[in-house]
């Protein structure tokens, strides 16, 4: 079996990485990690899906070709230049909102609203690395929360396995999450939140 193999990329995704690497950004989702979140998003039937770390708009991409019609997606960046190129190819779709601000920030107001989500992507350092626990409090009891990026990256700073190894250990501990480690792609985690 290869992964690689019929991955089915959706055409807006091939659009949007030729602008990408025009503008020279390197901070996308890997296709293998698209592929998955699209699966993942397939299983959440009128889904309130987030994607925290919107860049170009790799993987929103991926998460919307996996949504249903009656899913919608809120995606948060901070970069107007790189989200531009997201908006300009996803914007027509009504499922999707585009929160342009720090995720940070966002993930403070959103869990004053009581607002939950079925599925959480986390793909910057806020909702991972800081504000970690705003963003598992917004996710629903049997959602799926999703990180990458878990192995080493040529464009990690000095020290970030420190962070790495710490966040691993943080989720592991948790009593409320299940988790899957995935050494494949650029290294995943996946983890249900359980009911209480």
């Amino acid at each position: 079996m290869n992964d690689q193999e019929n991955l089915k990329i959706p055409s807006v995704v091939q659009n949007i990485l030729s602008e990408t690497i025009k503008i020279g950004f390197q901070m996308t989702s890997e296709l293998s990690t698209g592929s998955l979140l699209r699966t993942l998003a397939a299983s959440k039937p009128d889904g309130n899906f987030l994607d925290i770390g919107t860049g170009t708009g790799v993987s929103t991409a991926w998460l919307l070709d996996g949504m249903d019609r009656n899913s919608k997606i809120i995606t948060v960046e901070n970069d107007n230049t790189v989200v531009s190129i997201a908006q300009k190819y996803l914007g027509d779709d009504p499922r999707i909102s585009f929160d342009i601000q720090n995720a940070g920030a966002f993930l403070e107001q959103i869990e004053q609203t009581g607002e939950q989500f079925d599925l959480i992507f986390a793909d910057t350092w806020a909702g991972k690395y800081t504000h970690l626990e705003a963003a598992l409090h917004i996710l629903k009891p049997g959602g799926l929360y999703i990180i990458d990026d878990m192995l080493p990256q040529t464009n990690w700073p000095e020290g970030h396995e420190l962070k790495v190894a710490a966040l691993i250990a943080q989720l592991e501990q948790r009593q409320d999450m299940l988790l899957t480690k995935l050494n494949w792609s650029s290294g995943i985690i996946i983890a249900t939140k359980q009911a209480r």
